[in-house]
C-alpha cells in the first residue's frame, strides 16, 4: 500500500522536506507540511482523551508495535490520535515519528516545536525548536518564566542536543559564554532589551538570526562587518536582520564607515532571498535584500548584499563570488 501511495504521488512527495510537529500555540499538538499543509488543516493531531469518552468512539490502529487510538476530524477529516494521560504523550508521538522515518524516509527534515518548559522528546532526527520567552499567554497551561536568569538557561542547553531553531526574549544585560550551545543554532531569534549586539554577533556560529534590539551602537555593526569581511567571524552566516526599535540608522554614515562597494545606480541589483529557516513572518522566504550596496569577503570573494531600510540592518550572503554577483546585475 506504500509503495502504491508513494508511486501515484511522486510529485507532491518531492515537495516535501519538512514536518513539523507544533506544541507551541496552546493547541493540540498539530503535525504538517510547513508552508504546505495549513496549520488549521494538518497531516494529523494528538490530543489528550477526556474522562467521559469512551472505547468505542475511537478506532485502534497498531503503529510502530503500539496500539494507538485514532478519531477522524469532525470537519477536515485528519486523524486525531488520543493518549490516556500527558504522560503517555510521547510515546504516541514515538510511534508516529518512527512511522514517519519509515514511510517518508530519512532526508526529510523533522521538527519539534514547544516551549522549553515543557518535557519534548528525543527522537532519532527529530531537531528541537524551542521557545525562551517572557511572553505572557494566558491560555498556556506552564506559563514561560521570564528569561532574567542566564545560569539557568545555560544549564538547561548544555544537557540539551544542539537546538535547531531558538526564539528568546532577553531581560537582561548578560550574555552566554562563547562555548555555549546557544550560539550553535541553526537559527535564532532574539529579542534584546539591553545591548546584547556585540556578544551575540562575536560568537554567533549558525547561519540565520533575527534581532530586535531597543539600543545598539553602530561601532558593534562595523566590528560585526571587518570580521566577516576579513574571514575571522560568522562564516557560516546567511541571513541576518537587525530590528532597531528605538534608534535609527545614518546609512551614509554607516555604509561609508564599512567601506562597501556600489553597483552603477542605472543598473538593478539582483534580489537576495533564501528558505527562512526561522518561523517568524509570513511567506516561506527570508525578506527580499534589494540593494546597490555590498562587501566582499577577502578568504574566499564570497558577496555579502547589505540594505537599510527605515531603522533596520540587513545582511544576505551570497553563494557567489564578486565576478559570479556582477554577472548578475541587469
Amino acid at each position: 500500500m506504500k509503495k502504491l501511495i508513494k508511486s501515484s504521488q511522486t510529485s507532491r512527495f518531492k515537495s516535501i522536506s519538512q514536518i513539523e510537529y507544533d506544541n507551541s500555540r496552546g493547541y493540540p499538538i498539530r503535525v504538517h507540511i510547513p508552508f504546505v499543509s495549513e496549520f488549521d488543516s494538518p497531516l494529523m493531531e494528538f490530543r489528550e482523551r477526556r474522562d467521559y469518552e469512551t472505547d468505542d468512539e475511537f478506532f485502534q490502529l497498531k503503529v510502530s508495535g503500539k496500539v494507538l487510538n485514532f478519531q477522524l476530524h469532525y470537519r477536515y477529516s485528519f486523524p486525531q490520535v488520543y493518549f490516556l494521560k500527558d504522560s503517555d504523550r510521547n510515546s504516541a508521538i514515538e510511534a508516529i515519528h518512527y512511522y514517519f522515518l519509515n514511510f517518508f524516509g530519512y532526508t526529510v527534515e523533522y521538527l519539534y516545536r514547544d516551549d522549553y518548559l515543557k518535557i519534548v522528546p528525543h527522537l532519532p532526527k527529530l531537531s528541537l525548536c524551542l521557545k525562551f520567552s517572557t511572553e505572557k499567554v494566558t491560555y498556556w497551561p506552564n506559563q514561560p518564566e521570564a528569561i532574567r536568569d542566564i545560569k539557568k538557561i545555560e544549564n538547561f542547553l548544555a544537557s540539551s542536543p544542539v537546538l535547531k531553531r531558538i526564539f528568546m526574549d532577553l531581560e537582561t544585560p548578560e550574555m552566554f559564554r562563547p562555548e555555549s550551545k546557544f550560539y550553535q543554532a541553526e537559527s535564532i531569534v532574539l529579542i534584546q532589551n539591553f545591548n546584547t549586539v556585540p556578544a551575540f554577533l562575536r560568537h554567533f556560529q549558525g547561519r540565520q538570526a533575527l534581532l530586535y534590539c531597543k539600543t545598539w551602537d553602530i561601532l558593534d555593526l562595523i566590528e560585526f562587518m571587518n570580521r566577516w569581511k576579513s574571514g575571522e567571524g560568522s562564516k557560516k552566516m546567511e541571513y541576518l536582520d537587525i530590528r532597531m526599535i528605538a534608534n535609527d540608522i545614518h546609512q551614509n554614515e554607516f555604509l561609508n564607515a564599512l567601506g562597501v562597494k556600489r553597483i552603477d545606480e542605472s543598473k538593478t541589483p539582483p534580489t537576495h532571498t533564501l528558505p527562512k529557516l526561522f518561523n517568524i513572518g509570513f511567506g516561506p522566504n527570508t525578506f527580499p535584500i534589494i540593494s546597490r550596496s555590498y562587501v566582499v569577503r577577502e578568504t574566499d570573494n564570497r558577496v555579502a548584499s547589505v540594505h537599510i531600510l527605515g531603522n533596520s540592518f540587513y545582511f544576505g550572503v551570497w553563494n557567489k563570488t564578486e565576478e559570479e554577483f556582477l554577472k548578475m546585475v541587469t
